[in-house]
């Protein structure tokens, strides 16, 4: 199975898991500098059902969301190494400031998001999304004293 895909794949492969009865996660973020934070959030996500698919933001929503000194590494190599996880069974990159159309499209079984996160501050038209579809949404810890924050800083 193609571990990259593109956007206009993900309806097909949402609808090939559900055929096969089986539970597909999404989750999504910039992933800028992959640490162990995001290593073991992504194993707790992918622990959720039976396939992970990470949706990446691009670089120019990443500029957008985090400023203009960001991301540290582009699109393409973020995907790829997010792709080279064990726990990640897909990788898409999306545009948006949000993983709405990606939600509508694949229509997952489950979305993961990360502690700093709650279900009321989940984006409104992300939520409707993942209503619409019957998603589950579950909000998973955060690894403490992990961020990519606090790496640049450090670095800085």
């Amino acid at each position: 199975m193609e571990r990259f895909i593109l956007q206009d794949q993900l309806a097909s492969l949402g609808e090939r898991y559900r055929q096969e009865g089986r539970r597909l996660v999404l989750t999504n973020g910039c992933f800028d500098l992959l640490h162990t934070g995001h290593v073991r959030y992504l194993e707790q996500a992918r622990a959720l059902g039976d396939a992970l698919i990470v949706a990446v933001n691009s670089d120019r929503s990443v500029q957008e969301l985090k400023g203009p000194t960001r991301p540290l590494n582009s699109e393409q190599d973020r995907a790829e190494v997010l792709a080279a996880l064990r726990c990640v069974d897909h990788v898409t990159i999306f545009d948006e400031l949000r993983v709405t159309e990606v939600i509508q499209k694949l229509k997952p079984a489950i979305y993961a998001k990360g502690g700093d996160y709650t279900i009321d501050t989940l984006d409104a038209s992300e939520r409707e999304s993942l209503s619409a579809c019957g998603a589950e949404i579950k909000i998973l810890p955060l690894v403490e004293g992990r961020s990519t924050t606090s790496l640049i800083k450090k670095m800085a």
